[in-house]
């Protein structure tokens, strides 16, 4: 990679005053390159320069901000065979997913653009004219995760530029380089401090959760990791939008089309080789579809290929780390010592790298390590069941609620269920879809606050309501 990282404060590029970060190439399990380390002091020099520039940025007129987001989304566009090719040295995934990545970022970018910040008329009498405002907040920090490094810091950045905040982020230490390279190519086109990049692990993570300059922070990650956040953002009453982590559940219903679902089931439990918030992680299939649905998504798992992301042979990258790649050995293995039957995959890959290929686990059932915690990985639990209003229990006793779904012929009965759902959101013959203009976020421990659309946009903004007394001076 012929990319030298750097920090970026107050729009110039800076060196790490913190020792340097090993990153890992999961397809090899090999340090390919070192990112800069940054230092609680840096930290705060960026949230200085952030929080000097919001106090002209605030400002911006409408106008400039939407051009300025569709120049940053050309930028990202007109790089984009650098950007995926990163995204596949530090995370795995095959080039094709980087490239739809990427892809994905630029029309994020180009939507949120697009939006528009409403004023809501309260009272507009003889007497009074009330109208509620939305208000930029002022510094943004964003820490983002390793599994969709660069898309996330899309989702956390430019919704913050729209609403005319500033912005510092901290991209995970294990996949830093595809978000410094985006923040370097956002300040070609915003002004100095708008947006800052930091490093670094979970020191520099609190310093931002209590810093008293940052007035907002928006995490996507896991579930501890969210509420040490909301602990340290009390002092500060900071704003919160946290997505945090998922163990979704699908149900498949007595009357539901295999030859039309099996497909789509398979696709999106093993998105980003299962390393996804919202994959389906739980199946529960009835009894009399279970053998053959389970039979079918075998013969898919078994189809793929796995290897490098950078072979177009391979649909399948590397488990992104080695600590979560044994997290996934170790529910696997206490499933199957428990009496499941893996069907098929079951076993690291030999050589070198992070693989594991596809795994289908079946008669397994709640209890079981497998289904009760998040896999966060490329295995699937296939859990038989015969009573739907059994299930519908069953699937909501969980401390997660981000996403669930619904599969069947019916759609009356099967969105009828949906709504039993205790989730963010409830799909019916799909899941894991994400749009730019649908709200997604969490319920119960999956998170506060959504992100997405005019209401995910006005989670960066305050009210502030303006009464005109029309009745004289």
């Amino acid at each position: 990679m012929n990319y030298e990282a750097a920090l970026t404060i107050g729009g110039m590029k800076h060196s790490g005053e913190a020792p340097s970060l090993d990153v890992v190439d999961p397809a090899s399990g090999q340090v390919f390159a070192q990112c800069p380390g940054t230092s609680v002091a840096q930290l705060d020099q960026a949230v200085a320069s952030a929080k000097t520039a919001f106090g002209h940025w605030q400002h911006t007129p409408e106008s400039d901000v939407r051009a300025m987001l569709h120049e940053i989304a050309g930028r990202i566009e007109a790089n984009a065979s650098e950007l995926a090719h990163m995204v596949v040295q530090e995370q795995g995934k095959p080039l094709a997913l980087a490239e739809m990545e990427v892809g994905a970022a630029v029309a994020w970018t180009r939507y949120t653009a697009d939006l528009d910040i409403p004023v809501k008329v309260i009272e507009d009498s003889e007497t009074r004219l009330a109208e509620l405002h939305r208000k930029p907040l002022g510094v943004v920090g964003s820490i983002t995760p390793w599994n969709w490094p660069l898309m996330i810091a899309v989702w956390h950045i430019m919704p913050a530029l729209r609403t005319r905040n500033t912005v510092v982020i901290k991209p995970a230490p294990l996949t830093p380089f595809s978000t410094l390279r985006m923040v370097e190519l956002i300040n070609e086109v915003v002004p100095p401090g708008v947006v800052n990049s930091v490093t670094g692990d979970v020191e520099i993570g609190e310093a931002m959760s209590t810093h008293p300059g940052i007035s907002k922070m928006v995490f996507t990650g896991s579930t501890p990791t969210g509420k040490a956040i909301m602990r340290g953002a009390s002092d500060t009453l900071k704003r919160l939008t946290l997505e945090l982590g998922g163990n979704d559940a699908g149900i498949v219903l007595d009357d539901a089309d295999l030859d039309e679902i099996a497909g789509a089931i398979f696709q999106t439990s093993f998105l980003n080789m299962g390393q996804t918030c919202a994959a389906l992680k739980r199946l529960y299939v009835h009894d009399s579809l279970y053998e053959d649905l389970v039979q079918r998504l075998a013969t898919m798992a078994r189809e793929q290929g796995v290897g490098s992301g950078f072979d177009a042979a391979n649909s399948f990258g590397p488990v992104q780390n080695l600590k979560q790649l044994r997290y996934i050995e170790e529910l696997v293995s206490d499933a199957r010592e428990n009496g499941a039957r893996i069907v098929c995959g079951g076993e690291r890959m030999p050589g070198e790298g992070f693989f594991y290929p596809p795994t289908i686990v079946a008669d397994i059932s709640d209890g079981t390590r497998l289904v009760d915690e998040e896999q966060f990985g490329p295995v699937l639990p296939v859990i038989r069941y015969t009573d739907i209003e059994e299930v519908m229990v069953r699937a909501n006793d969980n401390p997660n609620g981000l996403g669930g779904s619904i599969w069947g012929r019916d759609l009356e009965r099967a969105r009828a269920l949906a709504m039993k759902l205790e989730t963010g959101t409830a799909w019916i013959n799909n899941h894991a879809e994400v749009l730019p203009h649908c709200p997604f976020g969490g319920c119960k421990m999956s998170g506060i606050g959504v992100e997405f659309g005019e209401e995910g946009l006005l989670e960066y903004t305050t009210a502030q309501l303006v009464s005109m007394n029309r009745g004289g001076g």
